[in-house]
């Protein structure tokens, strides 16, 4: 069940985050004025409610300023709500297993609606982690209404906070969406020398950067067609032009030199493109997100995640109870974290999760004695593991956790001195005892709806696929048809511009990164039905020979018919797998 390659991974640490000092330093400008306040006003005691709403700050940096504008508001919306019905419960009963339900449940939804909507790191857990912790904080109902109100001014400071660089560098975002869409078409410029067929993952991260920035520029304020012009699209059009090749070194290299330009606010290139192509940016519009209810309706795939981490922290918590600990909600948020979209990365997240608080468990005991001279050193203390938790957190999540760990026992410090003995022995059993919970839950609750979203994904990507292909056999006549060769070109590139075949290729490439994401997360649950891998495997490879005839089509006419949109041989291969599936 578990590789040592998969071990292997777990423990891998990776290349620094892009653009990670952005919710870093924003969370650490935020928590920093929030507790700097409240230290002149006396009451430090309050931080944990400031915080709350503080930690929206994390959220929403990769997104254009109008659309983090709206994402923000309603992360920290939820944020306000969820620690409003924490409080809430706090203020009515003392019953330590109520709470923990209640806390459960809470992280439940979190979970569901966060992945719903494509919230992006850190997803549900900052919130699951306020709302817990407020649930064991004693209250009196006439207490709930002004300490509520701290997290609503935290969180109003986070948005502030969050939307402030939109004054410097408006279209900042934009940029730099476009700007790794062409470093992915850098990466995969890069793997063709010597290779008859580039990576199908290298080709498929492309196609989503591509679709990514897409997006990104039609979220973006009225204002920026005006501002900056097509620029960016026309960068997006070449960028995409590599799925095509021909691949050339130095390629490669323009392509991140222009990257950098956009990165550092330089200005824009005016790239000189084939009539087809610059055609495109006024025509091209990315495909719609789908709607938050698909998620939530009957037979989606997150509901039985979901349920795992109702499961899941509603035991773990529970078990923390009867061992005595005295903050369970330490193990509620350790069994919340470890539950990813499948079982495979759930027990790399546990193992993540069991590392880093040990390690960190260390740094928090060498550390103590510096946060007891004071309180500015105990709020420089909990600044400087915030950063480095996120400076962290992309190149691996146990090393982040290493400075998460310090700082949630350096807030309970907050409230007045803590035994230092009973934090770090509760903190490692919760640490020990959600992790478990949470892996005995991925096998208690399965989550076969995996293998029925990679059967509609396959059988998505198919029709893409023949849709494709009739566009491409659709321009080739034209093309034929057409007197001189110069002629023939300008023709089979316009017929493959038409609306019905851009639509044809948009449409393949989000069936392709659904099928590419369906079969990852598919393959990753423990127990599951037989996948069919082969036909998964076929399907991408000719949905990226269609985008590549497509794109050709676009920028220069007369590619070859590149076929059926699924072989024969690859049928032959996997009919039986199809015939199990249901797809044709």
């Amino acid at each position: 069940m578990v590789t040592t390659a998969q071990f292997r991974q777990a423990l891998r640490v990776g290349p620094a985050g892009d653009g990670w000092h952005k919710p870093a330093l924003s969370a650490v400008v935020t928590l920093g004025a929030l507790n700097l306040t409240l230290l002149g006003l006396g009451r430090l005691d309050l931080a944990l409610y400031t915080s709350a709403g503080g930690l929206g700050a994390l959220y929403g940096h990769g997104l254009p300023y109008r659309a983090r504008a709206r994402t923000l508001a309603g992360v920290l919306l939820g944020t306000v709500l969820s620690t409003g019905a924490a409080l809430t419960a706090a203020a009515l009963t003392r019953d330590a297993a109520v709470l923990v339900a209640m806390a459960a449940v809470l992280a439940a939804l979190h979970k569901l609606f966060c992945d719903a909507a494509r919230i992006g790191p850190p997803g549900s857990l900052i919130i699951t982690f306020t709302s817990a912790s407020c649930a064991f904080l004693p209250q009196r109902l006439a207490e709930v209404p002004p300490h509520l109100a701290l997290t609503a001014l935290g969180a109003a400071l986070a948005w502030l906070v969050c939307m402030a660089p939109a004054l410097v560098r408006p279209y900042g975002p934009e940029r730099i969406a476009t700007a790794r869409a062409l470093e992915a078409a850098a990466r995969l410029l890069r793997t063709r020398p010597g290779q008859p067929e580039p990576d199908a993952a290298v080709r498929t991260a492309l196609v989503g950067a591509v679709e990514t920035a897409w997006q990104s520029l039609a979220l973006s304020t009225p204002s920026r067609r005006r501002d900056l012009g097509d620029a960016p699209e026309r960068l997006l059009v070449r960028a995409e032009s590599a799925l095509a090749g021909p691949a050339r070194p130095e390629d490669a290299a323009r392509y991140l030199g222009l990257a950098r330009d956009l990165r550092r606010g330089r200005p824009l290139p005016t790239l000189d493109l084939t009539e087809a192509e610059a055609a495109e940016p006024s025509a091209r519009r990315p495909g719609p997100r789908p709607p938050l209810r698909r998620a939530l309706r009957p037979g989606s795939a997150l509901l039985p995640i979901a349920l795992r981490v109702a499961v899941g922290c509603a035991g773990a918590g529970w078990i923390s109870l009867a061992l005595g600990v005295g903050r369970p909600y330490w193990a509620v948020v350790t069994a919340a974290s470890v539950f990813q979209a499948n079982s495979t990365l759930s027990w790399q997240r546990a193992l993540q999760r069991v590392l880093g608080n040990l390690l960190g468990l260390l740094l928090f005991t060498a550390a103590l004695p510096v946060a007891h001279t004071g309180p500015l050193a105990l709020i420089g203390l909990g600044l400087v593991c915030q950063f480095g938790a996120e400076a962290t957190i992309a190149r691996s999540y146990w090393l982040a956790t290493v400075f998460v760990t310090p700082m949630a026992l350096l807030m309970t410090e907050f409230a007045g001195p803590q035994p230092a003995g009973v934090l770090i022995a509760d903190r490692w059993l919760d640490t020990c005892v959600g992790a478990l919970a949470g892996l005995t839950a991925c096998l208690l609750v399965t989550n076969r709806r995996t293998a029925a979203r990679l059967t509609r994904a396959l059988a998505g990507a198919e029709a893409a696929g023949r849709r494709a292909s009739a566009a491409v056999r659709a321009a080739s006549p034209v093309a034929a048809a057409s007197p001189g060769p110069g002629v023939r070109a300008v023709a089979g590139a316009l017929a493959a511009s038409t609306p019905d075949a851009l639509a044809a290729r948009t449409g393949l490439a989000a069936a392709l990164l659904e099928l590419r994401e369906a079969t990852d997360t598919a393959a990753g649950e423990w127990r599951r039905p037989a996948l069919p891998h082969q036909r998964a495997t076929a399907t991408e490879q000719q949905a990226h020979h269609l985008l590549a005839a497509l794109l050709e089509h676009r920028g220069r006419g007369g590619l070859s018919d590149p076929g059926p949109a699924l072989p024969d041989t690859a049928r032959a291969a996997t009919g039986t797998a199809g015939a199990a599936t249901g797809t044709p």
